[in-house]
């Protein structure tokens, strides 16, 4: 009999009674589940003598010269065409940019955190997820990757690039710059809010039964809000983006 009920206590250890999840876990411990990184400081001079903040720059400037490098080119391809049957099309051309954020935030991210993009930059910025110092850093340098990626485009044919536009940012006939104006910041946030929710520590703390790639609805959000705003005015929702094509293009700065 000993021996049995040496086994039951054995069978309680090893198979403990489920625990709650989610916001049922809070309720059940007041402690918090997951480790909420410290406030990242306004200027952190120490970063300047760290190889890695250099590297993570590096980082976002190839990442952003490789996505306008596809993305404006998958752009001339369906502008040149006198058929859009013929091309990928408006919803090709949605799957290119959010094809690009996924895979680019995919291999960045243990770098340099995947930004791609000044106003998810700034965005962290102001949540003190990275300095100041940082901040700028990565932002210089995701411009100047931009530009680099769209003349990189231009060179391979100069008049075909500025005769289609060069991905450029433009309002669409029927809208006025107060509607680009909204269609720029709805986007914008809903970029921005998607990219917090995916790296949230909470979620990965209490959601932890549910796989999540957080490159994969970061992507899929940029893919959904081209698909609507490009017929209004090209898709900005990322100030890189817009400048390198708009400074390429000769248009002078044209931030979206």
């Amino acid at each position: 009999m000993e021996g049995k009920e040496e086994d039951v206590k054995v069978g309680a250890n090893k198979f403990p009674e489920r625990q709650p999840i989610g916001t049922a876990a809070q309720v059940a411990d007041s402690s918090k589940d997951y480790k909420e990184p410290p406030p990242a400081p306004l200027f952190e001079p120490g970063e300047l003598k760290s190889w890695s903040f250099y590297r993570a720059g590096i980082a976002e400037f190839i990442a952003t010269f490789l996505f306008l490098y596809i993305t404006i080119l998958t752009v001339m391809g369906v502008s040149k065409s006198k058929s859009k049957c013929a091309t990928v099309g408006i919803q090709g051309i949605a799957w290119s940019f959010g094809g690009m954020i996924f895979a680019l935030v995919y291999c960045t991210a243990g770098i340099s955190g995947g930004h791609i993009n000044p106003a998810v930059t700034f965005g962290l910025f102001l949540a003190r997820k990275l300095s100041l110092t940082r901040a700028i850093f990565y932002m210089v340098m995701q411009c100047l990757g931009a530009i680099c990626g769209a003349g990189v485009v231009k060179g391979y044919g100069k008049m075909l690039y500025e005769s289609q536009g060069g991905g450029a940012n433009v309002v669409a006939p029927g809208y006025t710059k107060g509607d680009r104006l909204g269609a720029e910041i709805v986007g914008t946030f809903v970029l921005v809010y998607t990219v917090f929710s995916a790296t949230d520590a909470k979620r990965n703390a209490r959601d932890s039964h549910v796989p999540i790639l957080a490159p994969l609805p970061i992507g899929f959000a940029v893919f959904l809000v081209h698909l609507a705003t490009i017929p209004i005015t090209g898709t900005g929702i990322n100030p890189a983006r817009s400048l390198g094509a708009a400074i390429i293009y000769n248009q002078g700065p044209c931030l979206g």
